[in-house]
């Protein structure tokens, strides 16, 4: 019993695919019921008889070729309807008694109904209705009111109403679909706008600590150095505000940031910021990698700022990836890290000739073709955040030099020039 209903499901999906095919074999089965009732006479005792006639051959040439209009009422449904109409009007008139040509018409009736609106079904439908009836009561043998006359009336009627109850059903259906897709984007969309109105709000949240907090510090800390000489108490007192101030923050802080996490984000890390003294560990990836790097000067005594050491650090690793992913084979990297008075310069070096041009477009914003190019973009905000100056361009005589200069100390707002050292780091 399975087999057999996946059998009908398979035939039914190829018939839905193929309506072609589909049309064809219902001609077909069209044209072979037309045949048989052709055999059967209508009689006057109770019911039908087969056997007692046959059909002409002129019958048999019209019910072919109503068959025949049914392979295309998908395609053409009106014209289909037309030429079954006329060829079961001309049976009616010409032959007496008539083949059931009329078959096909409400075959090509029904799609007419189901594949347009309800008053051009209306229309047609009592345009056939009417005129096969008509023809079938005045020029048939058997008196107008007889059964098979008002039964050419029926059919009809009940193809227009098939149809149509048939495209309203489809109407229907494919409302109901359109609204819960509708229904299903709007649900998603408001999630989204509710996220991000949420988020909004949690941001001017974290907004008011951070600004509440940090005046209430900055207060205290005056106070404390005011008093810090004089009156140790007072600055004891302001300290401890101020402690209790930042503890209350970062617990505040906590909170607010903990709302913004969703259930996949990754764990905050732990470890401490990256800086030149994991140089080592950087180049050797790179190393690992297939990129040979040479560290030609790490000048890492003393320690630089936080701020600074993480940007140096950046630096060399944007530029050695843009070396690892540009440069070509067969290319090295050279990376040096100078103190020069009050600034540290950051150089990287390659030989490479394999995409300079391309780095060299990224520099000044065109992109890569594949959409990158945001490398040197960052590493240049990262340097000028700090106050420092980042030149990038193609070497003379083939390659690729990064040469950044930060301050040590370092300072965010508006960029000051770094000095006479800034020349090394003009493009050449």
């Amino acid at each position: 019993m399975t087999t057999l209903t996946s059998g009908f499901a398979r035939a039914r999906r190829w018939l839905r695919d193929h309506p072609l095919a589909f049309d064809a074999s219902l001609a077909f089965c069209v044209l072979i019921a037309m045949i048989c009732g052709s055999f059967a006479d209508p009689g006057k005792g109770h019911g039908p008889t087969f056997g007692t006639r046959t059909p002409e051959v002129f019958s048999v040439l019209l019910m072919v070729l109503a068959a025949s209009a049914l392979v295309l009422r998908r395609r053409r449904p009106v014209a289909v309807l037309a030429v079954t109409g006329v060829l079961t009007a001309a049976e009616y008139v010409l032959m007496d008694p008539p083949a059931p040509v009329v078959m096909s018409t409400v075959i090509a009736l029904y799609t007419v109904a189901s594949r347009t609106d309800r008053p051009t079904t209306w229309r047609v439908g009592l345009l056939t209705m009417g005129v096969l009836t008509v023809a079938a009561m005045v020029f048939g043998s058997s008196p107008w009111y007889s059964q098979e006359n008002f039964g050419v009336f029926a059919w009809t009627g009940m193809a227009s109403a098939a149809g149509d109850a048939v495209r309203s059903r489809r109407a229907f259906v494919d409302a109901i679909r359109e609204r819960a897709e509708r229904a299903e984007r709007t649900r998603e969309e408001e999630a989204r706008r509710r996220v991000a109105e949420e988020r909004l709000r949690i941001a001017r949240d974290l907004h008011d600590v951070v600004a509440h907090h940090i005046a209430l510090v900055n207060v205290q800390a005056g106070v404390a150095a005011h008093v810090m000489d004089k009156r140790p108490d007072q600055a004891k007192e302001a300290l401890a505000h101020v402690r209790d101030a930042s503890r209350s923050a970062l617990d505040e802080l906590r909170v607010t940031v903990g709302l913004l996490r969703q259930s996949g984000d990754p764990a905050a890390p732990t470890e401490p910021a990256p800086g030149l003294a994991v140089l080592d560990e950087l180049v050797d990836t790179f190393r690992n990698a297939g990129l040979p790097v040479e560290v030609a000067g790490a000048d890492r005594d003393p320690r630089l700022p936080a701020a600074v050491d993480l940007a140096a650090y950046r630096v060399i690793q944007e530029a050695l990836t843009n070396v690892r992913k540009h440069a070509g084979t067969g290319a090295r990297a050279e990376v040096s890290v100078v103190r020069v008075g009050a600034t540290a310069e950051i150089t990287v070096l390659d030989n490479g000739r394999g995409s300079a041009a391309r780095r060299a477009g990224s520099e000044h914003g065109t992109g890569a073709p594949d959409g990158g190019g945001h490398g040197l973009v960052g590493m240049r905000e990262r340097v000028t955040a700090l106050g420092g100056a980042l030149a990038a361009g193609p070497r003379y005589g083939g390659g690729f030099r990064v040469h950044a200069i930060l301050p040590i100390e370092a300072r965010t707002g508006e960029p000051e020039p770094p000095g006479p050292a800034a020349a090394t780091g003009e493009r050449r």
